[in-house]
């Protein structure tokens, strides 16, 4: 009798065109029929195996922290000044519709890792299903996108340590802690996960704790007799500046859900994905909106809306005027700590982006090395050292720094989760035509892309008509053009 593999292997030498590609998914294959059989043995290992191996050390546990610390920072600690403001408690309203969206773009990026989780991030997908320029445009759109995620939390770091020691510039601050997270993710992967686990569960905890402590004023009346749930409608009503207040809003919110979709970049080093990746998907959406639907409501109520001022935390700030000063005290440890673990997130994403863009022919080769430990050393230095001119910002603008940083954020985070939803459209598609059906399938697709684009679209629009915001749309086409220029000559490089 022969053998199962003998004969296989006999087969293959008969039909040298049939050979087996073991371990390809769906849409690969797809690439490979469409693209030709010569194409397909050159581009195999970039398509399913896009960077030397990672080391899969990340647990469910983490991978379900990462993705819910890391909406979890100084959108919701900081930037909810500047929506209060805009919005007053209308902004209630805008952070639901803007979480609902956000879980939308979640599900249909957590279809395609459930289908091929070791592709690294979504630029591997857009190019596969779209081509090779925008999925340049995609990655480094991305890690452009974290780059100055990790800025403007640098920069909040600063803000948050002058509540303490106000003599301390804000840029020497962000220094110290860009030295001490880096140095950290230098070195094991399952380091970078523990950490951020336990700051994440850190940040959890506080803001349930906060929601409770502030329902105890509230119901006891401990807080003084401005402590009064009709703060939320007695200064102007719930719109005090009308719809358009929420709209003009909806940009500063924006930022506040940046990071959600890190889950897609964790997928490749985590043990289980298949579980890991729908679990923390679904689990993550109800989460953040009881935290910032919830933490925003017990904020508003504590304190009248108008008196909400800029220049640190909210959320220590009225807890300094209602006497707590402990309570203050605490929770500038905790947004601190937020902070940190959001940049600590942006540090592991921009590492692996920038190893997968390298992996793909879209950056220097050098950078799609990994070390003994499983740690992309130089694509992380690259990485930080992009990063490290936020130090240079905040030097030269101390007081502008942050506002700044979430404005360009909020410009390329409209331009990356609208890339994923149109890739998510190609992706659907390609699967239909292999017959194949996803696993994780994301809700009332493709009417819900359409939906999201459309957001998308009103979000630059909103900028673009706020004073002091257009800056940030007008610089989208120059990127777009560099983006375009570099993607050329990488080209006539590589012959």
């Amino acid at each position: 009798m022969v053998r199962p593999r003998r004969a296989a292997r006999a087969a293959d030498r008969r039909h040298p065109r049939r050979r087996r590609r073991p371990g390809l998914s769906p849409p690969a294959r797809l690439y490979c029929r469409r693209a030709g059989p010569g194409t397909c043995r050159r581009r195999t290992h970039e398509i399913d195996q896009p960077h030397p191996p990672l080391s899969r050390s990340l647990r469910n546990r983490h991978i379900q922290l990462i993705a819910l610390g890391g909406a979890i920072g100084t959108g919701l600690f900081l930037g909810v000044a500047q929506t209060i403001r805009l919005a007053g408690p209308s902004a209630l309203l805008g952070y639901a519709l803007a979480g609902v969206i956000a879980f939308l773009i979640m599900r249909q990026l957590g279809e395609m890792v459930v289908e091929d989780p070791g592709a690294g991030s979504f630029a591997q997908f857009a190019r596969r299903h779209w081509g090779e320029f925008p999925a340049f445009v995609a990655g480094w759109n991305y890690w452009a996108l974290y780059v100055l995620v990790a800025m403007a939390e640098l920069s909040a770091v600063g803000l948050y340590v002058q509540y303490w020691w106000p003599e301390i510039p804000s840029w020497a601050s962000a220094l110290a802690f860009f030295v001490l997270i880096n140095a950290i993710n230098l070195l094991h992967v399952r380091l970078f996960g523990e950490m951020e686990f336990w700051f994440a569960l850190i940040k959890v905890a506080a803001i349930v704790a906060m929601i409770g402590f502030g329902l105890w004023l509230l119901l006891s009346g401990g807080g003084g007799p401005q402590v009064t749930v009709s703060n939320l409608w007695a200064r102007g009503g719930f719109f005090p500046h009308g719809a358009t207040g929420l709209v003009m809003a909806m940009a500063a919110i924006m930022f506040s859900f940046g990071g959600l979709e890190l889950v897609g970049i964790t997928a490749a080093e985590a043990a289980d994905p298949a579980t890991a990746i729908p679990r923390a998907t679904n689990q993550v959406i109800y989460r953040i909106l009881l935290f910032y639907v919830g933490a925003l409501a017990v904020l508003l109520s504590l304190y009248p809306w108008t008196e909400v001022q800029q220049g640190g935390s909210p959320f220590v700030m009225i807890f300094h005027s209602l006497d707590q000063n402990w309570v203050a005290t605490a929770l500038n440890v905790i947004v601190l700590t937020a902070a940190l673990s959001v940049y600590n997130s942006c540090v592991y994403c921009n590492s692996r982006t920038l190893l997968g863009l390298a992996a793909q022919g879209q950056a220097p080769r050098r950078l799609a090395r990994v070390n003994r430990r499983g740690v992309p050393v130089a694509a992380l230095a690259v990485s930080a050292t992009a990063t490290g001119l936020c130090v240079l910002v905040n030097y030269l603008l101390p007081g502008r720094a942050f506002e700044l940083l979430m404005l360009l954020v909020v410009a390329a985070l409209v331009l990356n989760w609208g890339m994923i939803s149109l890739t998510h459209l190609k992706f659907r598609a390609a699967m239909g035509r292999a017959g194949t059906r996803p696993a994780f399938p994301s809700p009332a697709a493709p009417l819900t892309n359409y939906l999201c684009l459309a957001f998308m679209a009103g979000v630059l629009v909103v900028l673009a008509l706020t004073p002091g915001m257009a800056t940030a749309v007008l610089l989208l086409p120059l990127w777009l053009g560099l983006l375009a220029g570099a993607h050329h000559l990488s080209r006539r490089r590589a012959g």
